[in-house]
């Protein structure tokens, strides 16, 4: 991949995550950007984009982590199958995690262990269908690789939000996972098409 090509992934990756995230800021908190005029709107958004450009920026460098944990993992564990054992085994291990490990910390007596389930659950669903279409655009081997990716490192990149009592918000968590979200799945779905890596 040419130096055009990789300057393309990084300034429309960065785009996509900071427009997605300001766009689900506003959705989400409609209020606070529209009851104060026009300044108050554009001050508001660009504040909103300025942040989820900086959250892009993160999934930028965590999908070239996993490119090259990838490499890495191949080389060492010699087997394709044995990693992508490794990878399911992870996976369900963060779905435990992120369930789990936030209702211990941040569950009042009124809550139960349900109220934590559906995000994670819905992330998942999301990451399971991108998965699908990477598998769809390139081969079958692609599916495990990219929902660990989708799934398991697009949650490291979140943790500061899920670790966070002042963010344990629905909204917040939407606005920081927003950005991450669209950025890795953009990555994810444009790098094989950059690459002329196509389905085989």
């Amino acid at each position: 991949m040419n130096t055009r090509k990789l300057v393309y992934l990084f300034f429309s990756t960065l785009l996509i995550g900071a427009f997605s995230g300001a766009i689900i800021g506003v959705v989400l908190d409609t209020d606070t950007y529209f009851g104060g005029g026009f300044l108050n709107f554009l001050f508001g958004f660009l504040w909103m984009f300025g942040m989820s450009a900086a959250i892009s920026l993160v999934a930028q460098m965590g999908y070239f982590a996993y490119l090259t944990l990838q490499r890495f993992a191949l080389g060492l564990f010699k087997s394709v199958k044995l990693w992508n054992r490794i990878q399911v085994v992870l996976i369900l291990f963060v779905l435990f995690d992120i369930i789990y490990l936030r209702y211990i910390a941040f569950a009042t007596e009124e809550e139960t262990l349900w109220g934590y389930v559906w995000m994670p659950v819905l992330l998942l669903a999301y990451c399971v269908a991108v998965a699908f279409q990477k598998q769809k655009e390139t081969n079958k081997a692609a599916f495990i690789p990219a929902l660990f990716f989708m799934f398991v490192v697009t949650t490291i990149e979140w943790v500061p939000a899920l670790t966070v009592d002042v963010v344990n918000d629905t909204k917040w968590l939407w606005i920081y996972l927003t950005p991450l979200l669209t950025a890795n799945t953009w990555q994810l779905l444009i790098l094989h098409r950059l690459t002329g890596a196509g389905a085989k």
